[in-house]
């Protein structure tokens, strides 16, 4: 029989209380940070300090990231009027702004230096997108940030309604003792009906799931469930099933009253009706009607077809007529558009929204913008100091590209990306070997075409 040689296996041994962890960090610690590629900051060719106007006491890390990239940034708590816009904001390179502020088409045409707007919320319904395309001004905003403080304050709300706490808190605030169970409910085993299954009504799916309530949604592309809701086909029959509505659609035509007379019809008698979304998707005054009749058990609303512009503002008949009367029914709970009003939301919001900005302040890029084709290159690094980026932005129509790439022939193009959305186009561009007494030049042969909407070269 043949002998199999015996083999040792040489195991090496961390020293005492060091990783495989530690030793990665060291090792990195000793390479050089030279040999990494630094992103090279770019500015204006014009080198004219970039001015910001932030309104609606937008989150003070957002205006301190602002200052530290060296904008100069005008900070105020509160929302500006259309006459007060249209007076201020010809100074101005880019505003953020949350639900209150409105961007007309008469704000934009006033706004003769602006370059982006910056939503600090999940709706853009406050701003003319179709005008602000137009006029060559990208939009952001945070559609996701918000999310989960939304969801959160739904399954409050749920809650809530259910064993008509606001009633029994105003009475005893009010000196009177009335315990009752008389119409409350535990909210397990009780059909929830989200209506919108985005990002918020897909997280309040798996939060009222823990809860014991079965989850039905609907909405109008097919989306796979989490945990075990399920989707329904259309409104009426998700109405009819569930003893709790909760809206998370957009401000669209097609939205606009989608839960009016009919539908509250067609909602089980005794339900609730939540609306975290937007304050023209539901018809108020049909509504009232069905919580007078006692057909729906409550509601609890965080938007309205009308706000006031600021805290301390009368919410009254002068701004929506049934104002009145919706505030003194029972078991209706109104908050003043606070869905996302939550330190950590407005928090990552700040973060989100001011990156964005500064991205196409500083690079050009509109990945996320909801109005504008989304174009992006990757950044020149700071060994490629010679380089020139151009961001173009035009009418979408034919030509436009031979032109450019005319004025562009006697430099080395080392990037170039474009892309359309409606009348609007937008062409990025990295060249080389340019001089920078050829740039006033070349900026105005590029901008002198009849398509030309908006030229910037940054460098």
């Amino acid at each position: 029989m043949m002998s199999i040689p015996i083999q040792k296996v040489v195991a090496s041994v961390s020293p005492t209380g060091t990783t495989i962890h530690d030793r990665f960090r060291t090792a990195r610690h000793r390479e050089s940070l030279s040999d990494i590629r630094q992103p090279k900051v770019l500015h204006p060719l014009e080198n004219e300090g970039l001015r910001l106007l932030i309104l609606e006491n937008i989150s003070l890390d957002a205006v301190a990231a602002f200052r530290a990239q060296g904008y100069h940034v005008d900070h105020f708590s509160k929302a500006m009027s259309e006459d007060e816009l249209v007076e201020k904001i010809g100074s101005y390179h880019a505003i953020g702004i949350r639900s209150k502020t409105k961007i007309t088409e008469r704000v934009l045409k006033a706004a003769s230096k602006l370059l982006v707007i910056g939503c600090f919320c999940i709706g853009t319904n406050q701003v003319d997108l179709t005008a602000a395309a137009r006029a060559g001004i990208p939009v952001f905003n945070s559609p996701f940030s918000n999310s989960r403080s939304v969801a959160e304050l739904v399954m409050s709300e749920l809650v809530a309604l259910s064993r008509q706490l606001f009633e029994r808190t105003y009475e005893l605030r009010n000196g009177i003792w009335n315990k009752q169970s008389k119409g409350c409910w535990e909210i397990r085993g009780k059909t929830l009906g989200i209506v919108g299954y985005g990002h918020i009504g897909s997280q309040l799916s798996v939060l009222a799931e823990a809860f014991g309530l079965r989850v039905l949604f609907y909405d109008v592309v097919n989306i796979m469930p989490l945990g075990s809701a399920r989707q329904v086909e259309t409104l009426a029959s998700l109405l009819s099933q569930s003893d709790f509505v909760t809206l998370h659609v957009p401000e669209l035509p097609e939205t606009i009253n989608m839960i009016s007379k009919e539908q509250l019809s067609q909602m089980k008698k005794g339900s609730y009706l939540i609306n975290n979304a937007r304050g023209k998707v539901v018809d108020i005054p049909a509504l009232i009607e069905a919580l007078q009749s006692k057909h729906l058990a409550g509601a609890a609303i965080d938007v309205f077809p009308s706000e006031p512009g600021a805290n301390g503002a009368p919410f009254d008949d002068q701004l929506n007529s049934w104002a009145s009367v919706l505030r003194a029914l029972p078991n209706v709970i109104l908050t003043p558009h606070i869905g996302g009003s939550t330190e950590e939301a407005q928090k990552m919001i700040g973060e989100e929204v001011a990156q964005a900005l500064s991205r196409y302040l500083s690079y050009g890029s509109t990945v996320g913008a909801v109005n504008f084709p989304e174009v992006d290159l990757r950044a020149i690094s700071a060994e490629q100091g010679g380089q020139i980026r151009i961001c173009h932005i035009h009418k979408n129509q034919p030509g436009v590209l031979k032109q450019v790439n005319e004025a562009l022939s006697p430099y080395n193009v080392e990037k170039q990306y474009t892309d359309s959305k409606g009348e609007v186009a937008y062409l990025m561009a990295d060249i080389a070997d340019v001089s920078f007494k050829d740039l006033p030049h070349l900026k105005d042969r590029i901008s002198s075409t009849d398509s030309n909407i908006i030229t910037r070269f940054l460098a």
